[in-house]
């Protein structure tokens, strides 16, 4: 896997650090914020593979900017939101559903399941680009099977 940029993003720099180390054996550029405006400004200069953010954030709400990146990119992003609140069940599907959101974590979070949900969301970005094949390349297969690949298509239906 190429290096991956990730922002972090969270007010309170100590949970900021803490967060950002998880990744330090991992091959990924961390890029940092600490309110959601300069989160924002960040994701439209860096250009982020993934934003693992907390869901209050003094400047812009993590809810807020989640949806307002998702609907930019239209969920093409991943976004994962940490939050230190619990707000129950219809919190996290509300993130998930309504904001657009790739998943969702509670503190105090299980750090493998974390680091396991980010390598899922970043790998399934990677295994997309890919499998597809180019329209090139289509054509390409298409002109070496040649007539008898369209004639043998045709004789299958009758």
């Amino acid at each position: 896997m190429s290096e991956k940029k990730i922002l972090i993003v969270d007010y309170d720099k100590k949970s900021l650090d803490k967060m950002a180390s998880l990744f330090d054996s991992y091959d990924f550029q961390i890029l940092k914020a600490a309110d959601g405006q300069e989160a924002y400004e960040k994701y439209k200069s860096e250009k982020p593979d993934l934003i693992l953010l907390e869901a209050m954030l003094p400047k812009y709400h993590g809810f807020d900017l989640t949806q307002k990146i998702s609907t930019e990119t239209k969920g093409s992003l991943p976004i994962v939101i940490v939050t230190g609140l619990y707000k129950g069940p219809q919190y996290r599907n509300e993130a998930l559903r309504s904001f657009g959101a790739s998943d969702y974590f509670e503190k105090p979070f299980d750090e493998k399941k974390l680091i396991q949900s980010i390598m899922n969301l970043l790998q399934d970005e990677t295994d997309i680009e890919e499998e597809l094949p180019q329209p090139e390349d289509v054509k390409k297969i298409l002109r070496q099977m040649g007539p008898e690949a369209s004639s043998s298509k045709k004789n299958k239906s009758s």
